[in-house]
């Protein structure tokens, strides 16, 4: 099926298309599809999980949405599992993670604005970010290709080099409210902070009365092998943005937050008409509950370490067509040599009925549903190896 001339021709897609899912295999109307993009890490428990389905069956019977202007039950429950499992006193839901984005800066800001300090307004960020779509999103992460067409950007932030301490110092003045940062850069190429480095940025915020703020989306929910890569790293953030593997598939951000810093987001100061709705809640109850059951997360790190050796020996195999290895738990990344687009790449994968996600610096993106077992990784493999083989 071609692509529908009435969409907005914003995407360049793959030309294939999927009937069903069921665990970690997607379907054409012929063949199965070995998942290893997980809808770029969103499928956290992959396709169909009975477990989030029955939560949304179960939920769809008896209430949508209703909006805030009321109490939701399911909405109350959930804030108070999510702020349980991790530093935060307060959350916000919205819908995607260019939503809890722009909560955070506004969080960021508003924070000073109220402290009497509203020159305090401007946000240290990275090169290399990627925060989203809006205008906000897009300006925060200052990168030529998505700015170019929708300038002037706007004000307020200012980038500086990626994992370079002495330029952040350089960069603070009385003006800088906080630092936002992805822990791992994902959609430019599976690029992790190192402990150290994020250790300085908490100083330093202590130490200047700056906000800390982790955007979390991609690398956080299970991804890492922890339920975020703040516990990885063992550095607390002030904010933390979170998306994708959230809802196991079904649209829904949030912002998590500490109580010092989010006390001045008071009523009309923000808001949001579908998040948090009683259909989303029900759902992500039902996949957190998963995600910190039992022996889950210490199944990512296992399948994670598994599955980056096993690529790792790939390398030496094909080492002039994969250059490095890169990322921990189930969010690495294959650096492929130059003189081959990873499109090409990840297209040889698709033949081989594997899907993986392209990214920055010619990067094949390797991201599996968390639920994944040593059969698994062991097909993946074997469809790498036979793909790289042709190349």
């Amino acid at each position: 099926m071609t692509t529908s001339p009435n969409l907005l021709p914003i995407h360049n897609r793959f030309d294939i298309s999927f009937s069903h899912g069921k665990g970690v295999y997607l379907y054409s109307k012929d063949k199965q599809y070995l998942d290893f993009g997980a809808g770029i890490a969103v499928n956290a428990l992959g396709h169909c999980h009975p477990k989030i389905v029955e939560a949304l069956t179960k939920q769809a019977q008896k209430l949508w949405h209703v909006s805030n202007i009321y109490n939701v039950d399911e909405l109350n429950k959930f804030a108070e599992k999510l702020t349980n499992a991790t530093f935060a006193d307060y959350v916000f839901f919205c819908n995607s993670g260019a939503e809890s984005l722009e909560c955070a800066v506004k969080t960021m800001r508003r924070y000073f604005y109220s402290k009497n300090q509203p020159q305090k307004n401007r946000i240290i960020t990275f090169s290399g970010a990627f925060h989203g779509r809006t205008i906000a999103a897009i300006s925060a992460a200052a990168k030529k290709k998505y700015l170019e067409g929708f300038e002037p950007a706007l004000d307020g932030f200012d980038n500086v080099e990626f994992g370079n301490i002495e330029a952040v110092k350089k960069e603070i003045t009385d003006k800088t409210a906080g630092i936002l940062i992805e822990p791992i850069q994902g959609e430019e190429g599976i690029r992790p902070c190192t402990q150290e480095f994020l250790q300085q940025l908490r100083q330093i915020c202590d130490e200047k009365g700056l906000l800390l703020g982790f955007d979390e989306v991609q690398c956080g929910y299970g991804r890492t092998g922890c339920l975020y890569a703040y516990q990885y790293y063992n550095v607390i953030p002030d904010i933390v943005a979170t998306a994708k593997a959230i809802g196991g598939g079904f649209p829904l951000g949030a912002c998590l937050i500490k109580k010092e810093a989010g006390q001045y987001m008071t009523a009309g100061t923000h808001g949001t008409t579908y998040g948090g709705n009683p259909l989303a809640m029900a759902v992500a109850d039902a996949v957190l509950d998963e995600i910190l059951s039992e022996g889950f997360l210490e199944n990512v790190q296992k399948a994670g370490k598994l599955l980056k050796s096993e690529l790792q020996k790939l390398q030496q195999e094909f080492p002039q067509i994969i250059q490095e290895v890169r990322g921990f738990g189930l969010m690495l990344g294959i650096k492929i040599n130059d003189q081959i687009a990873n499109t090409k790449i990840v297209q040889k994968f698709i033949d081989n009925q594997l899907l993986t996600i392209p990214a920055g610096e010619n990067v094949v993106r390797i991201l599996p549903p968390l639920i994944i077992g040593e059969n698994h990784i062991e097909e993946a493999i074997r469809k790498i190896r036979s793909a790289l083989k042709i190349t």
